[in-house]
């Protein structure tokens, strides 16, 4: 399909976002095939659809990634971003509503208000972007559309309001009534006619084109003291209500269909002509000037100052990184140079492509409005903006959701321990709410979204840049301490053929609480020659960084050197390096030896009906709530303190446990005793990890 150049007032873009299943990429794909964008209808389940490209989207039945495609409506340029329902993949949604105009927020007629819907509305409204709902599968077993509507209405309010009414339910379903013009239109088996309104219709049709008017005329005071003082209301002033309350999120409209039937597809595309905004529309885009900080606002303007948001980064196999843009002001062109105002550089602007699913056209330049991507470039990543060097301009950066569920890596084998690094840094450039870091216990995590984002990311490591990785549960960095105080005597002594070895010494441990390992000396006499204490210390902080009780790292005590003996010709500073460390094993397991564990801050947001359950679930995980706080929205916020231990899964177990409505922030606070069944545990599992290891266990340790 060729995209020809168009104002402002005849483009639009838009998001399909919704929870998981409701069909928004079948919705995109039958709107492709209706408009000529595509010449062969797709289907998800046959692996077929042209949003749906990627191989794991292939083998998993469902969108992992924001796709892009573009149709012409009739002289209207439409470019849709369908986004995954999953909450996993979150991010792809928070990317599209940086880049588009408006957004559809599509529900399953028999599944009604569910998380994923209410995710994407809460990312509608935090990016203030003009909604409409589209009630889909209307024909599908138990659905029922009014129900859906009015859960629409009760979770949402009143500016939900519906601008078509669905004629039957389930296997009756059959088209829709349109409460603006008052007409009907029914699927006659190969397109929508036009019959009369149902007469066992009339009072529903009264009743919620009410619905729609009241929430219509809030939008216009004119119109509005029109309906209040119950004067009739004409069908063009009604359009101009819903037009201006869409643009201002005043309003979210719902309409009805089948994607799949393909019935009410023509009402959809021309409420996005209708009432979904154009750039034109849009307010200016506030960026800020890099040098002085100062809010610029910036028109939608092909001729004004060059400002380009980067709203996505894929690694494609054929054309290596390919970025995704969106053009606020000016006009981009290929084959040219941008400047990234994130990272203070020029950027080579190479062939740049319009976007119709995995399909590219390549194309001239992108203008104000526009949304396309260009490949291979070189320093610019997802969030930067492009702009010009002359007159630089900076847009906020996207803020996607922190990873919360971490696992430890490790390539599979030698030779993907070579391409990992590397592969691993390519992976980052596309997964904005993905990290990888090193632990405190030096394990390699990876930290994602959750169970289904770690596996897809997995997957393309491994298909994308060769690199297969294992993952497993991270160790707790546990720590080690003493409770107790003893004088201990360590002596290494080793005679060989030439000069032999001779350590000896008295040390003194004792706790040190929250005050790290500290060293000290009060040798009299010169027991120990000054020459040997950097031996001593040396010894006693590499003994405590391999722990005794449990492996783990020894601190916060005091050791202090008050006496030993050297010889004069074997003694030298490794003899009472060995030493010390010997003196510190022994003695520590004298000083009531503890083990610690890190205690968490975890902020859980959650809705006021699963307060109970997550309470008692923290509970089960050793946790001790500190405090809840109201919100908003009927949101509270617990907080609490959690050993780390059971926090590695949580992620998973508040998904299913708030079915997909509850988050949760958190971070290491301090570090508290482990009880002692807990410890046991740990410790049991060192020792059988030594033994496999063929190091001998002493009875004792």
């Amino acid at each position: 399909m060729t995209t020809k150049s168009v104002d402002l007032a005849h483009l639009r873009s838009v998001v399909l976002a919704g929870h998981s299943g409701s069909g928004k990429t079948t919705l995109a794909e039958n709107l492709l095939f209706k408009t000529g964008a595509i010449a062969r209808l797709g289907k998800v389940d046959d692996g077929t659809a042209a949003l749906d490209y990627e191989p794991e989207e292939h083998r998993r039945k469902e969108s992992l990634s924001a796709a892009v495609a573009t149709f012409d409506d009739d002289g209207t340029i439409v470019t849709m971003v369908d986004t995954p329902g999953y909450p996993d993949f979150v991010a792809e949604v928070v990317s599209a509503m940086a880049a588009c105009d408006g957004a559809l927020l599509v529900v399953d007629a028999s599944g009604g208000v569910e998380a994923g819907l209410e995710a994407a509305v809460a990312q509608a409204r935090a990016w203030g972007r003009a909604a409409c709902f589209f009630i889909n599968k209307c024909d599908r077993e138990n659905a029922d559309p009014t129900s859906a509507l009015d859960a629409l209405r009760s979770s949402f309010g009143p500016k939900v309001a519906p601008l078509q009414l669905a004629i039957g339910a389930a296997e009756s379903f059959s088209g829709y009534v349109d409460l603006v013009h008052r007409r009907a239109w029914q699927w006659d088996g190969r397109q929508e006619v036009e019959i009369p309104i149902p007469s066992d219709m009339d009072g529903e049709v009264s009743r919620r084109r009410d619905q729609l008017l009241e929430a219509a005329a809030e939008a216009d005071d004119v119109v509005l003291a029109k309906y209040l003082e119950g004067e009739e209301i004409s069908d063009p002033e009604l359009e101009a209500c819903l037009r201006k309350g869409v643009k201002e999120s005043v309003l979210a409209p719902v309409l009805v269909g089948s994607a799949t039937k393909g019935i009410g597809l023509r009402g959809l595309l021309d409420a996005f002509i209708r009432y979904l905004p154009s750039p034109a529309d849009e307010p200016p885009t506030v960026a800020i000037e890099p040098k002085s900080g100062d809010e610029i606002r910036v028109e939608p303007d092909p001729d004004g100052p060059l400002l380009v948001r980067v709203f996505k980064t894929a690694a494609d196999p054929y054309v290596g990184r390919l970025t995704y843009l969106r053009v606020y002001s000016g006009t981009l062109h290929g084959q040219g140079h941008a400047w990234n105002a994130n990272r203070d550089e020029d950027e080579r602007i190479g062939q740049l492509l319009l976007l119709h699913g995995k399909d590219q056209e390549p194309t001239g330049d992108l203008k104000a409005g526009q949304i396309g991507a260009v490949a291979k470039l070189t320093v610019t990543e997802t969030g930067d903006t492009l702009t010009s060097k002359e007159r630089p301009l900076m847009l906020p950066a996207i803020s996607f959701p922190e990873p919360t569920l971490p696992v430890a890596i490790e390539p599979q084998t030698k030779a993907d321990l070579d391409k990992m690094g590397a592969a691993l840094q390519r992976m980052l450039e596309e997964e904005p709410s993905a990290r990888v870091e090193r632990s405190a216990t030096g394990e390699q995590l990876l930290v994602a979204l959750g169970e289904a984002h770690i596996a897809v990311i997995a997957e393309r490591l491994k298909r994308k840049f060769g690199a297969a990785i294992v993952t497993r549960t991270p160790r707790v960095p546990y720590r080690e301490t003493i409770r107790g105080k003893t004088q201990v005597e360590g002596k290494y002594k080793k005679q060989t053929g030439g000069h032999g070895m001779f350590g000896h010494v008295w040390i003194e441990l004792e706790p040190n609480p929250g005050g790290g390992l500290i060293f000290a000396e009060r040798v009299v006499g010169g027991a120990v020659p000054k020459g040997f204490f950097p031996g001593v210390e040396k010894g006693i902080r590499e003994a405590a960084s391999e722990g005794v009780l449990a492996g783990y790292p020894l601190n916060d005590f005091r050791a202090t050197l008050y006496d030993g003996s050297f010889h004069t010709v074997d003694s030298n500073e490794l003899s009472f390096k060995i030493a010390a460390s010997m003196a510190l094993k022994k003695g520590v397991m004298d000083c009531k030896p503890a083990l610690l564990e890190p205690i968490m801050t975890v902020q859980v947001s959650v809705p006021e009906q699963y307060m109970g359950d997550v309470n008692r679930d923290l509970n089960t995980r050793r946790g001790r709530v500190l405090g809840m706080d109201a919100a908003g929205d009927g949101m509270q916020i617990v907080s609490a303190h959690v050993p780390q231990a059971e926090l590695f899964t949580y992620a998973i177990e508040l998904r299913s446990l708030t079915h997909g409505r509850g988050t949760f922030h958190a971070e290491v606070d301090h570090y508290d005793e482990v009880p002692t069944h807990v410890a046991e545990k740990v410790i049991a599992a060192h020792r059988k990890e030594l033994e496999a290891a063929g190091v001998h266990v002493a009875g004792g340790h």
